[in-house]
């Protein structure tokens, strides 16, 4: 499941969206904006979209699939105005073996932080070097 939103993320409601009725392990992986962007005070992130977030995400997820012995994939990407401590992302994994579960987590992550159809701009707040 793809889900792109410029609503707040609500954990509580994400588990029972992934199909687990096969799974022995599930594994979920939420990125949160975070106070520092290198050597520098920031006060958030904007993304932009700059094409179809959907098709790209919606690709992820076969080819997570395909790779990988799991059950069922849940990505979930923030755009908009982002807050310190804001969930950006979640990459979520159910599959009967945990090793396929982190390895296709880990894949997931790695290819939402590099993805061609959105624009990340940090909100620095300090100029200067720290």
């Amino acid at each position: 499941m793809i889900i792109v939103t410029a609503e707040t993320v609500d954990p509580s409601t994400l588990y029972e969206k992934l199909e687990k009725s096969e799974a022995g392990s599930v594994l979920f992986h939420y990125a949160v904006v975070k106070r520092r962007a290198g050597d520098r005070s920031s006060d958030g992130i904007v993304f932009e979209r700059t094409g179809d977030m959907e098709a790209e995400l919606s690709a992820l997820e076969s080819g997570m699939k395909s790779r990988w012995n799991i059950e069922d994939v849940l990505l979930v990407r923030r755009i908009g105005v982002l807050n310190v401590g804001d969930i950006i992302s979640l990459v979520a994994v159910s599959s009967p073996a945990s090793r396929d579960a982190f390895e296709a987590c880990r894949y997931g992550l790695e290819q939402l932080k590099s993805m061609k159809t959105l624009k990340k701009t940090e909100r620095i707040t300090n100029r200067e070097t720290l």
